[in-house]
């Protein structure tokens, strides 16, 4: 895994805790795990650190960290029967053509143009995998790719199975102008809900006036409050008492591991109909896909049909992290 933030996250960070949930299921399998990650990583198995947590890092300190993991992967090469990269596709060039088997996963969308350098070269036993169709058909032009979603261990959450008539809404993300809070705070607005939204205040500055000018001005503590970054437990306490989670997003998102946090916690997902969503919602059972902010103001009125406790357990069966890790440890059995 990259360095940036620590393995697992203390708050942000959905493919920092991805990588821990599969580090500690594969142990509970019985496999001896090695992890390379940043500062303050740790794993039930072996931790090797490197690099440095700060997500701004510049691009000597990326060569140096490529430099770290290349070292280690020529001299340890021989102790693994798997490689499994959440990290720059970089870090596998020493390896490309050994033996051991790869597994190189993507969570965003992919720059088909670095795939294809990395497959001109000799190499076997490599896999590309991404955490939907949608984020594979951004990258499969080159190489053997398979489709692999996210996960998240069901047991952290619990369910509600019978959410309160007033109920609040839940925005949960960056707040990022492509994440749509401002549509969900409009939804809210519009129904009479209250709205909490948790998530980081963003660094960039596009984004930083955006939450400024369009975000901030509505937070009244009352309606709308805003209860900061959360960890898995806060998220949890949170996630149970909301009538439905809003995923109102502008872009294509690869996955959204937020979806599958509130079906955890048996509250249905209104999304718009972007990227992953139809992928990952089921229409009328852990949630309602809407195309725009009007549809998603009447789907309220009908979230409320949703079996919560199906919900989870159909959400469960497909998601849970011993159902994702089998199919990543199935990949070289097929």
């Amino acid at each position: 895994m990259d360095p940036g933030i620590p393995v697992p996250p203390l708050q942000y960070g959905g493919h920092e805790r991805l990588v821990y949930a599969f580090a500690e299921e594969y142990i509970r399998l019985g496999h001896e795990v090695t992890l390379l990650a940043g500062p303050d990583s740790y794993c039930s198995g072996k931790t090797v650190t490197f690099g440095v947590n700060n997500l701004n890092r510049s691009r000597l300190q990326k060569v140096l960290e490529a430099g770290f993991v290349w070292r280690y992967l020529l001299k340890n090469k021989n102790n693994f029967d798997l490689v499994h990269n959440f990290g720059r596709l970089l870090y596998l060039l020493p390896v490309l053509n050994a033996p051991i088997n790869k597994i190189m996963t993507y969570g965003r969308p992919v720059t088909p143009s670095g795939i294809k350098k990395i497959t001109d070269r000799p190499n076997q036993n490599l896999i590309f995998t991404a955490c939907s169709n949608y984020c594979v058909s951004t990258g499969n032009a080159f190489g053997k790719w398979q489709t692999v979603y996210n996960a998240i261990d069901f047991s952290l959450y619990q369910l509600n199975s019978k959410a309160d008539d007033d109920a609040p809404l839940m925005f949960l993300g960056r707040l990022d102008k492509i994440k749509g809070v401002h549509t969900a705070i409009k939804v809210a607005q519009a129904t009479n809900y209250n709205l909490i939204i948790g998530g980081n205040i963003p660094d960039t500055p596009d984004n930083y006036h955006y939450y400024k000018t369009e975000v901030e001005p509505l937070i009244d503590n009352q309606q709308i409050k805003y209860v900061g970054a959360l960890n898995d437990q806060e998220k949890n306490h949170y996630l149970q008492k909301a009538k439905a989670l809003l995923f109102p997003i502008e872009w294509d998102e690869p996955f959204g591991m937020v979806m599958i946090e509130a079906m955890a916690c048996g509250t249905p997902v209104i999304a718009f109909k972007r990227g992953s969503v139809p992928e990952v919602v089921e229409e009328n059972i852990t949630g309602l896909i809407v195309n725009n902010e009007a549809e998603m103001i009447t789907a309220l009125d009908r979230v409320s049909a949703i079996d919560r406790s199906r919900c989870r357990e159909t959400a469960k069966a497909r998601f849970n992290i011993d159902v994702i890790a089998k199919k990543y440890l199935d990949l070289f059995n097929n």
